[in-house]
């Protein structure tokens, strides 16, 4: 294993955050807008053939990536240290559960998928040139340069490639409103005279936020007590079975005692079609542990990302829909 030493930078080195925003930045200066990369953030450090990945929480990534160290020291560059997003791409499409489904324990399941869902890093800002020189105090048009001149040397192709960017805030919209889906799920914004400063959150990111009307198809208990903790969220699919999309647990602390029992007295069949448990990311020991309910109540919440008809994240409750029908309730909202 490479000593921090010998890369350019301590390997301790935290990657630059986001502060959220509800809108694209255009004052306060002259702003770069990319496109927020649905996958594992990566700095990958680079000095000769010693290479290391590392996600945002420090954890090594290598030994789940085998397919990229080995592409890694392959390129020409002496050394460097990237930052980008590792992602799953299949039949053209960003995959995420193919993604997370990396980070498995065993190594022959590991090689195994190496090879069916290789992993490719997207770049889109760099710490250390190719020659070692830090670049962290550089203003991000400079280490843009420098970033588009590694990767002209290398070719974009399927195991590296650099993210588009724009200071267009009109393009940058364009890419918000397709966001959501697959590769992406939202824009991010640098200030283009800012340096890199790692650790602390200078970019702003914006995410797609929508609404959609759900049915409550069960409920979870909080750990330790006789109060419900989330909502279990359904929508019908075209043959009319009951599907899990999600949860909610936005339950204010006040209203937890009387929308238990409201809760209670609706227990019934539940989801008729996919049911939280199944072969699903979600399959823990604590996501079996659920109460099904009468498919009666509907609630309003907000999202940001869809995966395999799936909200990737938890959902913001909004309000009941009392006067919605369960029925209307379908995939259609989030197409």
């Amino acid at each position: 294993m490479a000593a921090a030493a010998e890369f350019p930078l301590p390997l301790d080195t935290e990657p630059m955050e986001a502060r959220t925003s509800e809108v694209l930045p255009e004052a306060g200066g002259s702003w770069q807008y990319e496109p927020k990369w649905d996958g594992f953030r990566c700095l990958a450090f680079k000095k000769g053939q010693n290479i290391r990945l590392l996600a945002k929480s420090g954890k090594d990534l290598g030994r789940y990536f085998p397919e990229m160290v080995s592409y890694l020291k392959r390129v020409k560059a002496a050394e460097f240290v990237i930052d980008g997003e590792l992602v799953v791409i299949i039949e053209g499409k960003s995959e995420f559960d193919a993604l997370q489904m990396r980070l498995h324990p065993a190594e022959s399941r590991i090689h195994k998928l190496s090879l069916a869902t290789p992993a490719k890093l997207t770049v889109f800002d760099i710490l250390a040139d190719r020659d070692g020189t830090v670049l962290l105090d550089l203003p991000l048009r400079q280490r843009r340069r420098a970033l588009e001149r590694i990767i002209q040397s290398i070719g974009d192709n399927d195991r590296l490639g650099i993210s588009p960017t724009t200071t267009d805030p009109a393009l940058a919209r364009t890419w918000l409103e397709a966001a959501g889906h697959g590769a992406t799920d939202g824009v991010v914004a640098k200030l283009l005279d800012g340096p890199y400063t790692p650790g602390e959150r200078t970019m702003v990111k914006v995410k797609r936020i929508r609404t959609a009307d759900c049915v409550i198809g069960g409920f979870r208990y909080r750990s330790g007590t006789k109060l419900a903790g989330s909502l279990l969220l359904g929508l019908y699919n075209r043959e009319g079975t009951l599907d899990h999309v999600g949860f909610t647990s936005m339950i204010p602390a006040s209203d937890a005692a009387a929308l238990t029992r409201k809760l209670e007295a609706l227990k019934g069949e539940g989801f008729t079609g996919r049911a939280p448990g199944g072969p699903s990311r979600w399959e823990t020991e604590k996501s079996r542990q659920w109460q099904p309910l009468r498919p009666e109540l509907v609630v309003e919440v907000k999202f940001d990302h869809v995966t395999n008809d799936r909200f990737r994240h938890g959902t913001r409750f909004v309000r009941w829909r009392p006067e919605k029908a369960p029925r209307q309730c379908t995939f259609e909202q989030i197409g």
